[in-house]
């Protein structure tokens, strides 16, 4: 009985100490894809309501808008470095008014149309503000004349969805 345990204990050290190298040994390598500013979750939640625009999803874009506006009205301003805080400063009302316009209806070219704008504001955030570790690229759609904001190099469109899926280009690659 003590042997069994004995080994039981050991074994848990062991494995808990494995856990917490490993963990370690990501962290020291860098190999995170999170960036530490408190801005970075709008870009995730932008993205999050450009793919369900992508999927023509209008209850969808409506709640990821939704949650975007909380997330935009929530950020702690001091909390930002000062060139952040002022190029937030400056977009937060813009970025607001269109993610509410988003999230307050179901109709999808409605949707879309703030979703320009809301692209627009968040390309001049992503400009001025490293958002995430990653590339993000300006794509450019030339049937609707607007632009929107990819992690992704595979352009997917969130102004046609389905009918056009794969029109548009790169035409910028932010770093």
């Amino acid at each position: 009985m003590k042997t069994t345990l004995i080994s039981f204990l050991i074994s848990a050290i062991i494995a808990a100490t494995s856990t917490d190298l490993f963990a370690n040994k990501s962290t020291l390598n860098g190999s995170s894809d999170s960036l530490s500013n408190p801005l970075s979750p709008l870009l995730n939640q932008y993205l999050n309501l450009k793919d369900a625009l992508v999927n023509s999803d209008a209850n969808s874009a409506a709640s990821a808008a939704g949650i975007l506006l909380e997330q935009i009205n929530n950020v702690k301003e001091s909390s930002l470095q000062p060139n952040d805080q002022k190029a937030f400063s400056s977009l937060k009302s813009k970025l607001a008014l269109d993610a509410r316009h988003i999230s307050e209806v179901k109709n999808l070219d409605h949707q879309r149309e703030h979703f320009a704008s809301l692209s627009s504001n968040m390309y001049l955030l992503a400009k001025k503000v490293k958002l995430t570790d990653k590339p993000v690229y300006q794509d450019y759609c030339p049937m609707k004349k607007s632009y929107w904001l990819s992690t992704e190099a595979d352009i997917k469109n969130p102004y046609y969805g389905k009918q056009m899926l794969n029109c548009g280009d790169i035409k910028e690659t932010l770093k």
